[in-house]
């Protein structure tokens, strides 16, 4: 499959990475070309499928680079999260208004197919979820059902078991998901390392 990866930060490096491993052909995007980027519309229109793997705060700024028109009819699968070092750390989570990154995506996007996934994990975990022993749940939340069962398919290849992925609904979810987060960053400094994740016993 063709596919763009937005960022060229630890987690567009990483899920590239991956990506490539697995045969896609993949082209990473950046704000300038270079070290193996290309301009965010290139990538955008490389790819029958789009990460968004950029900072949070910056991603409608990096879609709006990519074109409305070169991410039409896509799916994208928004990977970001907005954090706020500004006072510190631990970070801010989240964004203050529009509920969701994701669904300020799709506010902005609406003929693109978004789907949130792998923002509850570190990079290492999203593509090999072996990394952590044990059963435990990566999630996804989107308004198309078609698009979701794609990344699902993706999310498989990587190796999470169908079982284990937990499809939390529409892209108004993308609120749990992304609130999360601020309790992942405390978890990292018990657990002392961010190769971990929750399991939702049940």
């Amino acid at each position: 499959m063709r596919i763009g990866v937005l960022g060229t930060g630890v987690v567009g490096r990483t899920i590239t990475d991956k990506l490539r491993e697995l045969g896609h052909d993949v082209l990473v995007g950046s704000r300038s070309a270079g070290d193996d980027a290309v301009p965010f519309a290139d990538a955008a229109t490389h790819g029958e499928l789009v990460f968004n793997c950029t900072n949070g705060n910056a991603s409608l700024d990096a879609l709006h680079a990519a074109g409305e028109e070169n991410l039409a009819g896509k799916v994208l699968v928004d990977v970001a999260n907005a954090l706020d070092f500004s006072q510190g750390s631990p970070p801010l989570v989240g964004v203050t208004t529009g509920g969701s990154l994701g669904e300020q995506i799709q506010l902005a996007f609406p003929e693109t197919k978004v789907v949130k996934a792998l923002n509850t994990v570190s990079a290492n975990v999203m593509v090999d979820p072996s990394s952590v022993p044990g059963e435990h749940e990566i999630f996804v939340c989107g308004n198309d059902a078609e698009a979701k069962a794609q990344v699902i398919d993706l999310l498989q290849s990587f190796g999470w078991p169908a079982e284990h992925v937990l499809d939390l609904g529409e892209i108004a979810s993308a609120r749990g998901q992304e609130a999360y987060v601020a309790l992942w960053v405390q978890l990292m400094g018990v657990v002392g390392s961010p190769t971990f994740n929750i399991h939702v016993a049940r």
